[in-house]
């Protein structure tokens, strides 16, 4: 996976996480698959159609937190990450 401080794209800006669809129980196959960036100060009641019910895994950057609601259109209960 990549290090909290090392989420940039390629044009340099910075982002706050990536969610990504694959995941393994071995830490070198982790953070693979299908990349979701997340901006900073992105506000996204809904995931978009394919990533739904899909992310296992996601690497949260330095100074960012990431919420995640537990049902769609932020309801439900939520849970924090940070780097």
């Amino acid at each position: 996976c990549p290090s909290p401080a090392d989420l940039r794209p390629l044009n340099g800006s910075r982002l706050c996480a990536e969610l990504f669809a694959d995941n393994s129980p071995y830490y070198d196959q982790c953070c693979a698959g299908d990349v979701l960036p997340v901006e900073p100060g992105s506000d996204v009641p809904y995931m978009p159609y394919k990533w739904s019910a899909t992310v296992s895994s996601l690497v949260v950057g330095t100074k960012c937190e990431l919420v995640v609601w537990s049902r769609r259109g932020k309801k439900g209960s939520s849970r924090k990450f940070g780097a």
